[in-house]
């Protein structure tokens, strides 16, 4: 596992309130071997149409987000099933660090046993970070 005092850099917003672990990576790549990394499964439904191009307007699909290694998430960031994978491919992706008003429980706990660092503001603080970071695509975050 990767350790880390402090972390400076591109972070990415996420403004959907929710995001359940199954939009973070979808039930059917479940069975892929770890070894093969589940990075590119990372938001799958939202990112990739059905040929597997990616849709424009997603904002992992924008030039000033790649590389991006925290996410400035909604509330409830990793609701849902009890999926250890979504955290994988949060991982596997580049990110090392989520910032958000509030955490699905399980997901929060498996951040920490997956070295990815889960941080909790309150709200209005992450939707001013939100803004600045729409307004500035690109810009550096430090945690």
């Amino acid at each position: 596992m990767e350790k880390f005092q402090k972390l400076d850099a591109v972070a990415v917003p996420i403004a959907t309130p929710n995001v359940d672990t199954d939009q973070i990576v979808p039930a059917r790549f479940l069975r892929k071997p770890r070894s093969g990394g589940y990075g590119g499964f990372l938001f799958h439904d939202l990112r990739f149409d059905d040929a597997g191009a990616e849709k424009p307007g997603f904002v992992l699909s924008e030039p000033a987000y790649r590389g991006a290694r925290i996410v400035v998430a909604d509330k409830n960031f990793g609701c849902g099933s009890s999926r250890e994978h979504a955290v994988y491919a949060l991982w596997d992706y580049g990110f090392r660090a989520v910032i958000a008003p509030s955490f699905g429980d399980i997901f929060f706990n498996n951040c920490f046993k997956n070295g990815l660092l889960p941080i909790v503001l309150p709200a209005e603080q992450v939707a001013a970070l939100q803004a600045e970071l729409a307004q500035r695509p690109g810009a550096h975050v430090r945690v």
